[in-house]
C-alpha cells in the first residue's frame, strides 16, 4: 500500500531522481537575494524542495553550504545522520511524527554532513535551505577523503551511504 502511495506522489508532485539518490522537485525559490558571507557570492534568500527516499534507496552523504531545515510530511519515519566539521561524531536524529523519541523537523546546520534513509517503505520530506541552495555549494562525502577516513573511525556501517548518484 505504501509502495502505491510513494509512487503516485513522485507522479503527482513531478518529482525526478536526486543526485544524492530519491526523488526531488524544487518547489520554491524566494525571489529575494542575500549575501551569505565567506565569500560566496549572491544567493536567493531560502528555497524549499519536496524530497522522497523509497525503501532500499538513502541520500547520501553530502554538504552544503547553508542551513538546511528537514521536515517529515507523510509515509515512515527516516533516520538523518549528521557529522560536524570536526568530524569528531555522528549524531542520528529519527524524523517521524512527535514523541519522546523522534520529532518531526531537525536542522542541519551548515557545512554539516549528512545522510538520511527512510526506516520503512518511503518517507516523504521537505528541506528548506537558507540561504538558498545552489549546487554549487553542494559535495559529496564520497570525494572528500579527510570525511571517509573519519567516517570509517565513527561508524564504518555507515560507509554504505557514501554513494552517488543512484538510479
Amino acid at each position: 500500500m505504501n509502495t502505491m502511495r510513494a509512487k503516485a506522489l513522485i507522479e503527482q508532485l513531478r518529482l525526478q531522481p536526486h543526485p544524492e539518490g530519491g526523488h526531488y522537485r524544487e518547489f520554491f525559490r524566494s525571489p529575494h537575494s542575500v549575501t551569505p558571507g565567506h565569500g560566496r557570492p549572491r544567493r536567493s534568500a531560502l528555497t524549499s524542495i519536496d524530497f522522497l527516499l523509497q525503501a532500499g534507496e538513502f541520500s547520501a552523504w553530502h554538504r552544503v553550504a547553508s542551513d538546511e531545515a528537514w521536515h517529515l510530511l507523510e509515509g515512515d519515519p527516516l533516520t538523518l545522520w549528521c557529522v560536524p566539521p570536526s568530524l569528531d561524531r555522528i549524531e542520528q536524529v529519527t524524523l517521524a511524527p512527535a514523541s519522546t523519541t523522534a520529532t518531526p523537523r531537525h536542522v542541519v546546520p551548515a557545512g554539516w554532513w549528512q545522510a538520511a534513509a527512510p526506516l520503512g517503505e518511503f518517507a516523504y520530506v521537505g528541506a528548506t535551505v537558507a540561504p538558498g541552495f545552489e549546487f554549487v555549494d553542494f559535495g559529496f562525502g564520497r570525494d572528500d577523503t579527510a570525511f571517509i577516513a573519519a567516517l570509517k573511525e565513527l561508524d564504518p556501517t555507515l560507509l554504505r551511504l557514501a554513494g552517488g548518484l543512484q538510479r
